[in-house]
Formats: structure tokens, sequence, C-alpha cells
């Protein structure tokens, strides 16, 4: 069975524990392989602009990285 959970980052801001909890949440879920970031693209750092331009272009389908 499929479960979509979502974060918002203001429920969690307010309460150092919360905070806690959910920084836990998603670390603990990356080292085992239960949350996988999609990435959709990959920019080099001296491609930044180009790299906002496709975000406001809201065509990505996953996450935005840039390297550094």
């Amino acid at each position: 069975m499929l479960t979509i959970k979502g974060h918002n980052i203001w429920v969690t801001s307010g309460s150092p524990q919360r905070q806690k909890a959910a920084v836990d949440f998603v670390i603990n879920g990356l080292e085992k392989g239960t949350l996988k970031p999609i990435i959709d693209r990959v920019f080099p750092f001296d491609k930044i602009v180009d790299a906002h331009r496709y975000l406001e272009a809201n065509g990505q389908m996953g996450k935005i990285v840039v390297t550094i």
C-alpha cells in the first residue's frame, strides 16, 4: 500500500524537539533507502543562472541539484 507523507517546515521549525524528530526521520529514511529523492537535473555551480531559470520555468519533476 502506497503512503504519501507531506512535511511542513512551519510545523517543525517552532519546536526544537519537533525539528530534531523531523531531521532524524529524513536522515534515517535516506540511510535506510526508504526515502529516495528524485533528482531531475544537476547543474555545475558556474551554471547557477541556468539552474535558477530552469527552476522558475516550473517544469522539473524532482529536485534541482547545484554542485560546487
